[in-house]
């Protein structure tokens, strides 16, 4: 299948760096030939190419399939803000959350406009108009500042859109953030939270590990399970990898997690509201309305259509053009 040898190529990628180059122009190359495409007619080839099957969108049943009809066809202005990795601590804020939000050192119009000295010796640096554009930065470590520079100053100049046909990407003014870098109090790499919530409630939520590589980019290995909303493990996997449930256990203020996820996504027919918990403490990730692009494999496949059955398509969340 094409989507294993690309994701093949893409592991190879992480390990090769003419191997990622090479992988990054072709990607490159691909979006400007297919910007002629509609996203209908993009939608489908991209379906089709990632998973072998003819996408249903005159009648879509799985979680997949609903989730590429709302990519298409919702158009709430709400989901701009929300997936503006800048502009959506406002809406946290607006949601009474605003204590869960990571402190924020700086946003910038330029990568030459970071001035390091007056930074905190360790931020996460980050873009928030796409996916995957982000670094640390360590004082006391190796840092070649000249070539995030042309990496940052470039992503700002791309439009995600293009990438993923994501509306909500189309609009976004692109900026560099620059934040709070979060670590575990035991030194353990942070453990990501994403609640799957459909119209306001939290059905499910995936606990993925390794996300994060060491510079701050993200790891080519990450690996997920899947709980309900008794943190009970289901035998279930999205896309990733299962891993020893011994290694996490159920978070302190888990159900005040649920709480702020539910609040979060109140508005939306279907909205991952990822989270972070640090000894309690629990922080803001970052809002995502697409799941793995509307592409990854869900088994067994029964799940696929029961998280297909949790979107309603006729919800009043539903801003039609």
């Amino acid at each position: 299948m094409i989507y294993e040898l690309k994701n093949k190529i893409r592991n190879l990628s992480h390990k090769n760096t003419l191997v990622k180059k090479l992988y990054l122009l072709a990607n490159r190359i691909k979006v400007s030939l297919l910007r002629g495409l509609s996203d209908e007619k993009f939608a489908k080839m991209k379906y089709k190419a990632n998973t072998g099957k003819s996408l249903n969108l005159e009648n879509p049943i799985t979680f997949n399939e609903k989730l590429w009809w709302l990519k298409l066809n919702n158009r709430d202005p709400l989901l701009t803000i929300c997936s503006d990795k800048f502009k959506v601590r406002e809406y946290v804020k607006k949601c009474g959350l605003g204590h869960i939000l990571t402190k924020l050192y700086g946003v910038y119009d330029n990568a030459d406009d970071i001035i390091f000295d007056e930074l905190p010796d360790r931020v996460f640096i980050k873009t928030n108009h796409g996916s995957g554009t982000n670094i640390i930065w360590d004082r006391n470590n190796p840092f070649d500042k000249e070539k995030f520079r042309k990496r940052f100053n470039k992503a700002l100049k791309q439009n995600y859109y293009w990438q993923s046909r994501e509306w909500n990407y189309k609009n976004i003014e692109p900026k560099i953030i620059v934040e709070e870098f979060l670590e575990d109090t035991n030194n353990n790499s942070l453990i990501d939270y994403r609640f799957f919530c459909f119209g306001g409630k939290v059905k499910i939520l995936s606990v993925d590990l390794g996300i994060c590589a060491p510079d701050g980019s993200h790891s080519a290995f990450p690996v997920r399970n899947i709980y309900d909303t008794n943190f009970n493990y289901l035998d279930v996997k999205i896309e990733r990898k299962n891993f020893d449930k011994s290694l996490v256990k159920k978070p302190k203020n888990f159900e005040k997690m649920i709480e702020y996820a539910e609040i979060l996504s109140k508005p939306f027919p279907h909205c991952r509201v990822d989270l972070y918990n640090i000894d309690g403490k629990i922080y803001f990730g970052e809002l995502t309305f697409y799941h793995g692009g509307c592409c990854q494999k869900i088994t067994p496949a029964k799940w696929d259509k029961q998280m297909g059955d949790w979107i309603d398509l006729n919800s009043d969340k539903i801003v039609l053009e």
